[in-house]
């Protein structure tokens, strides 16, 4: 009986931590930044940049976003990949970032 609760204790304690992953991450001023797209969810249109200065941006696409490729023509979300570099110009507005543009640099 004590290991069919401890084993159920374990695996709702995993079911708990894995839901809704608590990434932690920073807001940054206002301007331009380049890094790499950790995390792309289409679904959401929510991407997850790491900086060059080691920082985690989330970032939530608005109606207003402008995607591009590295030559300057607007692309759709799907062009964006995991692990793909980019230049993001993001807002500051309150205690999150708004981005007004992503590249696709490669």
């Amino acid at each position: 009986m004590k290991k069919l609760i401890l084993g159920l204790f374990l695996g709702l304690t995993f079911l708990f931590t894995s839901c809704g992953e608590n990434k932690n991450t920073d807001v940054v001023e206002s301007g331009t930044y380049q890094g790499v797209a950790e995390e792309v969810e289409p679904g959401e249109k929510e991407i997850y940049v790491r900086t060059a200065d080691d920082k985690l941006i989330e970032l939530y696409f608005t109606d207003a976003t402008q995607l591009m490729t590295s030559d300057g023509q607007t692309t759709n979300f799907e062009s964006l990949k995991e692990n793909g570099k980019v230049e993001v110009t993001v807002t500051k507005e309150g205690n999150k970032n708004v981005p007004v543009s992503v590249k696709i640099l490669d």
